[in-house]
């Protein structure tokens, strides 16, 4: 209690630099895999897919990151058990940012797409075992996050491997493949939008001052696809295509209408990403303000200041500017080939498998959701047009990133420890 009196709000800014360089860390990693599809199949550019990242997820962010937030991420560790040593929580959490934060950043510069909410998991028990106990933590959490390793990439897989078939037989594998691709693109649109905006609304918009009930949530969705479908539709119709692109490469005006759905798609996952995931850098951060605002009592939640979304949502923006590349490349073209149609089909799954999570309570990443949804759609080509090498390198990353997490956050909790003692 002693070094929270005296070092109040030097613990607090040191938590804020980590929880900065952790957002940077979700950028330049979770951020940059959501935006890889469109980037592999040249639906956008980097530079414009950073223009919208930092548009939309900023936006997502700071307008549906949620007006409270678990002071401890997922529940994994026990927060009565720091009753009587608040002290240890606060600079556990901040040695969760930096350690989290840093095999994100290392993860990203080797072009693993790595889980951020693995990562700040990991961090988060490694230091509880060293502090409290084992007794700190709550290890049948940890069956789920096992089995999300198989589950998640599974779920996502099959949706997406069902979503491009449909694609084929209803456009692909007609006569008249362009008029087909002008008929049901829109629907897809809709298809997306509905998916996508669940997402966000079953996050919550209470941030900005709407509680909607979840039959008004449905209704919303409903209503915003309409109009994204329709706006599609005019879109679409409104376009010139050119019968000799078809002759360079088979399918190029089809792909053209896909190409439209993938800017929709990443515009619409980037908001949903920011509105998820900038929890794990502000979680932990917002705890430490909280205890550290209260002197020392621990709350199960904390409400946000004004100034930590904004942070964590340039945080993002950044990460994903200046270290995204190499995991959009992962993502994007490592693992199969992609067109937008495939794109498409791998975004719609993850969104999907996201909604039907959020629903049952299954524990999530959204990386392994749609690295699985990216091999859903290689393996309707067949196992050939999978790169094993580069998906044998992903999934070690994943069994990696907990005790990485873990070891680091020891590491930095000890150092801590010996700085403010």
């Amino acid at each position: 209690m002693d070094i929270i009196a005296n070092y109040g709000t030097t613990l607090v800014l040191v938590a804020a630099l980590f929880g900065f360089l952790m957002a940077w860390g979700i950028g330049a990693n979770d951020v940059a895999n959501a935006m890889g599809t469109s980037v592999g199949t040249k639906s956008l550019t980097i530079r414009q897919a950073i223009i919208i990242a930092m548009i939309f997820e900023f936006a997502g962010a700071y307008l549906a990151g949620g007006e409270v937030t678990a002071t401890i991420r997922s529940g994994i560790i026990d927060s009565n058990a720091f009753a009587d040593s608040p002290d240890l929580l606060v600079l556990g959490m901040i040695a969760s940012l930096l350690a989290a934060g840093a095999w994100l950043i290392l993860a990203s510069y080797f072009g693993w797409p790595v889980s951020t909410t693995h990562s700040i998991i990991g961090a988060i028990v490694g230091f509880a075992v060293v502090s409290i106990g084992p007794e700190a933590v709550q290890w049948n959490k940890f069956g789920g996050i096992v089995g999300s390793w198989v589950i998640t990439p599974a779920i996502s897989g099959v949706i997406a491997y069902f979503m491009f078939i449909s694609v084929q037989k209803l456009i692909f594998n007609t006569d008249d493949p362009l008029n087909n691709a002008k008929r049901y693109v829109p629907f897809y649109m809709f298809l997306t939008s509905l998916v996508i905006c669940l997402v966000t609304i079953k996050k919550g918009l209470t941030h900005v001052g709407l509680h909607l009930t979840d039959g008004e949530g449905v209704m919303l969705s409903v209503v915003i696809s309409i109009a994204v479908a329709f706006a599609g539709w005019i879109y679409i119709r409104g376009q010139k295509y050119n019968p000799q692109d078809d002759s360079k490469m088979h399918f190029a005006n089809v792909e053209k209408v896909f190409g439209i759905l993938m800017v929709i798609t990443a515009c619409a996952m980037a908001f949903a990403h920011g509105s998820n995931d900038v929890a794990n850098a502000i979680g932990p951060l917002s705890a430490v303000a909280s205890i550290v605002a209260s002197g020392g009592e621990i709350a199960s939640k904390a409400s946000i200041a004004w100034w930590i979304l904004p942070l964590g949502g340039i945080g993002i923006v950044i990460g994903l500017a200046t270290m995204g590349e190499k995991v959009m490349a992962t993502v994007g073209t490592g693992i199969t080939h992609l067109t937008p149609s495939r794109g498409f089909a791998a975004q719609l799954a993850t969104a999907a498998t996201v909604v039907i999570a959020s629903g049952t309570g299954l524990p999530i990443s959204t990386t392994q959701t749609l690295v699985g949804a990216v091999m859903g759609v290689g393996l309707a080509r067949g196992i050939a047009a999978l790169n094993l090498g580069v998906l044998r390198n992903i999934v070690v990353s994943w069994v990696i990133t907990l005790p990485a997490g873990a070891i680091l956050a020891i590491g930095i909790f000890y150092v801590l420890q010996a700085c403010f003692s």
